[in-house]
């Protein structure tokens, strides 16, 4: 029995729409990441983009648990020395909600063109409302 290996044209993208309401912010961006490299399909392959495309609604009202809500920081860097800047949580959801479900996602996705390639189907959109309606999203339990 041979092993078969999905081809690069034979490979079929589907879409997702997830709702972010009242979801753990860990568990969701899990569950999305594993459905952008595709670890879902039998068709599985770690070297080619057999993934699909993900919407999230609903970004604003992601929830943490426990004090994370209080405690987490983004950390980002301007370059320069003591350049450094951290983004309390509760100002990145009111400002960024979209940031917050994108950064948590990208950091589950692999560290290179592959991977920034699967974060590109990634649409995050903080109201009920996206304009991806043409392409028919299913609805994706979490």
């Amino acid at each position: 029995m041979k092993t078969y290996s999905v081809k690069a044209g034979e490979i079929q993208h589907d879409w997702f729409v997830v709702d972010a309401r009242d979801q753990v912010l860990g568990r969701l961006a899990t569950r999305v990441a594993s459905v952008l490299r595709g670890k879902h399909k039998p068709t599985f392959s770690p070297h080619l983009d057999v993934g699909d495309y993900v919407v999230v609604v609903n970004a604003r009202d992601v929830r943490l648990t426990g004090r994370k809500a209080e405690q987490k920081e983004y950390f980002r860097h301007s370059g320069y020395m003591g350049g450094e800047r951290m983004i309390p949580f509760e100002t990145m959801i009111k400002k960024h909600p979209e940031r917050v479900i994108e950064r948590a996602v990208k950091g589950m996705l692999p560290k290179n063109a592959l991977g920034r390639q699967m974060a590109q189907k990634l649409k995050v959109y903080a109201g009920a409302e996206h304009p991806h309606t043409a392409q028919r999203p299913q609805p994706l339990d979490v």
